[in-house]
């Protein structure tokens, strides 16, 4: 059966969204100290209500060691590591459902990428304590109590994204970050029930989902959507935490879990595949999980014609990263059939329109994007930039947008 980019879609346990159109997770830089939104958070994420049908925010740590893994001397990462931040994510979740989408809050813990929380003199863990070559602090081996304790962690969060009003939440468990730590050969060199063999590197990310369907089943209404966010594969040169083969196998397990999605954490574009594989990353995995799961895949997507293309041949749902970033109201112009005036290139014109976060505005102005893809048409907008953060701030190992493309 053909797909089609402005078909309405329902997840397997009864939500509804009405295109194939994703906003992914992308740091907004602009929480203030302890992890709180802002003004400026609001404003942006109020600007992107109609960005798509399924809004999902930047990743909010679930517990004091989780974060934050924002470049120190910027706007921190936001959290969800208490009650006190349940006003936060109460007012992000009002602003992005305001024009009747489905927004998600992803759920998330740094290890050893919580370069904030070193830049604070905070000690960071890791499933194992190895010198990491790429970091400038070091690590300590996480105890198994710790480790029990933030499974919790992840549960409590999704408690409190419930109360808040979120209609579902997604486990982060791409970007280098404290989930895919675990299931990598070469982050986790534990001897326990936690590390060793292929399947006990699964065990934390299994026990992550666990935790987050009990929870949902005890408080959350019958259509609340989980979803699972994995880098497909840990390939840096010679060093390889683990194949796009061993992940599939990762998610075949979590997938007997009944989630609503299986988010792709990818480079390259949305068509990218294994080295030496015909089929790409969103086909490989749809084969996985079966119809009822749907897959989302990101990947350099500005235009209409794009996503269709990607809908089409590759993944069910697609997520639009930069070209959200552009243009705020890129899927409601798809679903008005006006895509053809959805704006690609930034420009000077353009970024008086996005609703950008001070942060964001600092970071796509820098020449060096912070490192992150920089956007079409950057070199326009390089004169904006105003110097308010950090200028020597450079990003470690982990993606500083959580899953921008």
């Amino acid at each position: 059966m053909s797909k089609y980019v402005r078909d309405t879609v329902t997840f397997r346990h009864g939500a509804k969204i009405d295109s194939r159109i994703v906003m992914p997770p992308m740091l907004t830089f602009s929480g203030s100290e302890g992890g709180f939104a802002t003004e400026d958070t609001i404003r942006y994420y109020s600007a992107r209500s109609k960005a798509a049908s399924l809004l999902i925010t930047e990743f909010h740590y679930v517990t004091p060691t989780g974060g934050p893994c924002s470049v120190p001397g910027y706007p921190e990462q936001l959290s969800i590591q208490d009650d006190q931040h349940l006003d936060s994510i109460k007012a992000i979740a009002t602003a992005l459902k305001q024009d009747g989408n489905k927004a998600i809050l992803q759920i998330h813990h740094g290890g050893r990428e919580a370069m904030g929380r070193a830049a604070k003199g905070k000690e960071v863990l890791a499933p194992s304590a190895l010198d990491f070559s790429f970091l400038s602090y070091p690590v300590r081996e996480m105890t198994n109590e710790e480790i029990e304790g933030i499974i919790q962690d992840f549960g409590k969060a999704t408690k409190r994204a419930i109360d808040a009003g979120f209609d579902g939440v997604e486990i982060h468990g791409a970007n280098h970050y404290l989930i895919q730590q675990f299931f990598s050969a070469t982050s986790n060199i534990r001897t326990d029930k936690w590390g060793g063999s292929l399947e006990k590197r699964m065990t934390f990310a299994l026990e992550v989902v666990k935790e987050v369907k009990r929870v949902i089943a005890e408080h959350a209404p019958k259509d609340f959507i989980i979803g699972y966010r994995i880098s497909p594969e840990e390939i840096h040169g010679s060093v390889v935490g683990y194949t796009y083969k061993e992940s599939m196998q990762l998610i075949a397990e979590i997938a007997k879990y009944e989630l609503d999605y299986i988010s792709l954490s990818i480079w390259g574009g949305y068509d990218a595949s294994p080295k030496g594989v015909d089929k790409s990353f969103g086909q490989l995995f749809k084969e996985v999980v079966g119809e009822e799961t749907k897959i989302i895949v990101v990947g350099s997507v500005f235009n209409e014609a794009d996503a269709q293309d990607a809908v089409e041949h590759h993944t069910d749902l697609i997520a639009v990263g930069r070209g959200t970033l552009i243009d705020p109201l890129f899927g409601q112009k798809i679903k008005d059939g006006q895509g053809d005036t959805i704006v690609s290139e930034i420009s000077p014109e353009q970024v008086e329109k996005t609703s950008w976060t001070a942060g964001l505005n600092e970071v796509f102005t820098r020449a060096d994007s912070l490192g992150l893809p920089p956007l079409p048409g950057h070199d326009s907008i390089l004169h904006l930039h105003k110097g308010l953060f950090s200028e020597t701030a450079a990003i470690g190992s982990g993606s500083a947008t959580s899953g921008s493309d």
